[in-house]
């Protein structure tokens, strides 16, 4: 990951915290922050789907991604 794209990244999360302070669900913190990348022209999947690899196939483990941000 590039500095440009980490600032860009925690100056949104600055934003969405300025803004809506401490103490809400994650979910409402989430939800503004994907808002916010989309707004600085960054590309991100909310709750991407992460895979085990396990030999030759790819098991759904229900794990997740927070927020999937420029791939």
């Amino acid at each position: 990951m590039n500095d440009n794209l980490t600032n860009k990244i925690i100056g949104c999360a600055i934003e969405v915290h300025k803004i809506l302070g401490p103490g809400l669900l994650e979910e409402t913190y989430k939800k503004c922050l994907s808002y916010e990348l989309n707004n600085a022209g960054l590309v991100c999947e909310v709750e991407y789907a992460l895979p085990v690899k396990y030999k030759d196939i790819n098991l759904d483990c229900g794990y997740r991604i927070d927020i999937l941000v420029a791939n």
